[in-house]
């Protein structure tokens, strides 16, 4: 199975590098399913219905989520019905579920998503896995994960824990594409963060101007989603079906030329 990891969704702009890049991509290296994190899809912060409806338009498959879930409530009318996983570590009773069955391939894929604890105050990752993971795995084939997380050191340790059930984990959430993709025990394949796909000049997706003013005046103020040239960035994943285990990434980095 060849999964296709996409970073950071931001706003219009990164719809926009979803709509023109994506397709060139699949035909070029012919990916089974399209998973990617779309906090930030709407305006940069939250998601919508219609954004969804968009991002699936364009071939994505599910969308996974993160800290900025419910910044747009209107995901509360969707996230039940729409191929969304919101962070499976969020308290009980939370809308929306912490992984979703994909059948693809005569495969059944679990699509799980966690939050980590380092500078975010969550529920911890770790217990919530271990409560989950049996039922997880009575349901699927195959498992991989999108962890949401600020702290490296939070993503990598995750990952080596969770090797043994686990094909692929890939970062998300600080929007800086790493450079240390990876198959961990000759199983798990991993980067610490898919990247952002979205404006190329700006700061994390968000307009230079009112990102450097937050920091040099430190007012709250509402960060705007930039323009122009965008890219996108994610991680090419085969997987043996029969094993379970990952057998190649790559590393993708993709801007428009005009």
């Amino acid at each position: 199975m060849r999964i296709f990891f996409i970073g950071d969704i931001v706003g219009r702009i990164g719809r926009k590098a979803v709509k023109e890049i994506l397709p060139d991509l699949q035909k070029k290296h012919g990916f089974d399913f399209v998973i990617a994190n779309g906090e930030n899809a709407a305006g940069g912060f939250g998601l919508t219905k219609l954004v969804a409806q968009e991002l699936y338009s364009y071939g994505i498959n599910c969308l996974t989520m993160g800290n900025h879930t419910w910044d747009n409530k209107d995901i509360l009318n969707i996230i039940d019905e729409y191929a969304i996983v919101r962070p499976l570590n969020y308290n009980l009773g939370s809308p929306g579920s912490g992984w979703r069955i994909f059948a693809i391939n005569n495969k059944k894929l679990a699509v799980v998503n966690f939050i980590g604890q380092v500078f975010m105050d969550n529920n911890s990752p770790f217990d919530k896995y271990e409560q989950e993971i049996a039922n997880i795995k009575k349901e699927s084939d195959l498992i991989v994960i999108d962890f949401h997380a600020e702290a490296t050191g939070e993503k990598l340790a995750f990952a080596h824990y969770v090797t043994a059930d686990v094909s692929c984990v890939v970062g998300t959430h600080t929007h800086i594409q790493t450079a240390d993709e990876k198959i961990i025990e000759q199983q798990t394949a991993y980067i610490t963060d898919l990247g952002m796909t979205g404006a190329v000049d700006s700061i994390l997706g968000m307009s230079k101007t009112s990102v450097i003013e937050r920091f040099r005046y430190q007012i709250p103020q509402r960060f705007k989603v930039a323009r122009g040239l965008y890219q996108l960035e994610g991680l090419l994943v085969d997987i043996n079906d029969t094993t379970g285990k990952a057998e190649s990434v790559l590393r993708i980095h993709q801007t428009s030329l005009k």
